[in-house]
């Protein structure tokens, strides 16, 4: 299996254990996708998109959020939510690292930089990090790669349905119940970044 595939795989997978559905990996035209300039799904992230916090010596990047766009949105979408998270966080637990939803359907990515601080083509929720912009990689050294995942989701939810400020967890409460049929997903999209500590490609 090819590894885009794999890892488009992965990313269905982290989706079908939070939604209680499964997600078809996008591999043809036509099919809802998740695309990025800054890095191939499945491939190392670039350095700068590592996080940058004085006095931590995991953190050796810039904060510089990857460029991300989309195509194919399904009929019927309002607002799309963004997530990214880190399913090998220290002590086994899933990291959250963005939570972005009100993104606008009109909305067809972002640029890279732009959303390492909040932005008015969303509405920022709650990260593990307690913001709601992007906070990048800052995994414990000498470590296997981390697979940092992208989740897209294609929602009928107005942009101003839900308040600012939710967690991912409480996000995907929102769009469906565990194992209830997802009401309010139209779609849903993923890929993954490799990061490690030290940084190599």
């Amino acid at each position: 299996m090819p590894a885009q595939r794999l890892c488009l795989v992965a990313a269905a997978t982290t989706i079908t254990l939070a939604f209680g559905f499964a997600a078809t990996a996008a591999d043809a035209a036509g099919i809802f996708t998740l695309h990025s300039t800054t890095f191939a799904d499945g491939k190392m992230m670039p350095k700068k998109v590592a996080n940058n916090i004085a006095g931590n010596p995991n953190c050796v990047g810039d904060n510089v959020s990857p460029q991300l766009s989309w195509t194919d949105v399904p009929t019927g979408t309002k607002s799309l939510v963004l997530l990214m998270s880190d399913p090998e966080s220290r002590g086994g637990a899933v990291a959250s690292h963005w939570v972005a939803y009100g993104i606008p359907a009109s909305v067809t990515g972002f640029a890279e930089g732009e959303v390492s601080k909040a932005s008015d083509k969303y509405v920022g929720g709650k990260s593990g990090f307690g913001i709601g912009s992007y906070f990048g990689p800052c995994p414990s050294a000498n470590t296997s790669p981390h697979h940092y995942t992208f989740i897209l989701v294609a929602t009928d939810f107005e942009t101003t349905d839900l308040p600012p400020g939710l967690t991912r967890d409480e996000v995907f409460g929102k769009l469906a119940a565990p194992g209830q049929p997802p009401a309010h997903t139209k779609g849903v999209t993923g890929m993954v970044g490799l990061f490690v500590n030290p940084w190599h490609e």
